[in-house]
């Protein structure tokens, strides 16, 4: 059975994940704003994970957060370099060099059901492989004006089919879309 592929991702109201430099500076200033208890459903769909892919820069970038935010879900970081990983991290944490394909399809024999993928590089490739079968964007009300880009260019488009769009009184606004294959 094929894995399902999710992205679960917030973007400036001008379609940028963060800052030039990965700032996320933005982000957490808005995230400052929203009530204690909300999360906007990240834990109700960190619970449906079985593995978290992510690219490398998005990796190093978390481990500027401080304590690993992830527990102990199974984690794949995607890198063309073998990756030493601090003591610290768990040892559901690995890396892989496989293309998005190769990996979506091993990790599906495997018995995975249900993957999120993370990071602008990342979500590119799985999208331009066709990989990827969920979408859910939450938009914070700021413009960035530059900024790294959730989706990049692509030569081919991407039709989406629209779940649902959900608004929170601080501002936020999230909405759902399925690839249509």
């Amino acid at each position: 059975m094929r894995a399902k592929a999710s992205v679960f991702i917030a973007t400036s109201l001008d379609g940028f994940i963060a800052r030039e430099d990965g700032g996320l500076d933005w982000l957490d200033d808005a995230n400052a704003t929203v009530p204690d208890g909300e999360d906007c459903g990240y834990s109700a769909f960190m619970a449906s994970v079985d593995v978290l892919i992510m690219g490398r820069k998005t990796y190093e970038k978390v481990l500027t957060f401080g304590e690993w935010p992830y527990a102990e879900t199974r984690v794949v970081v995607m890198s063309g370099s073998p990756i030493s990983f601090p003591a610290e991290i768990p040892n559901t944490v690995s890396y892989s060099s496989e293309s998005p394909t190769a990996l979506h399809q091993r990790l599906s024999n495997e018995g995975v059901k249900q993957l999120y993928i993370d990071g602008g590089i990342t979500i590119q490739r799985f999208l331009a492989e066709g990989l990827i079968d969920e979408i859910t964007v939450t938009v914070i009300p700021i413009i960035l004006g530059n900024g790294i880009p959730l989706f990049g260019q692509s030569d081919r488009e991407i039709l989406l089919n629209h779940i649902e769009t959900k608004s929170f009184e601080f501002g936020f606004v999230q909405s759902k879309y399925s690839v249509i294959k």
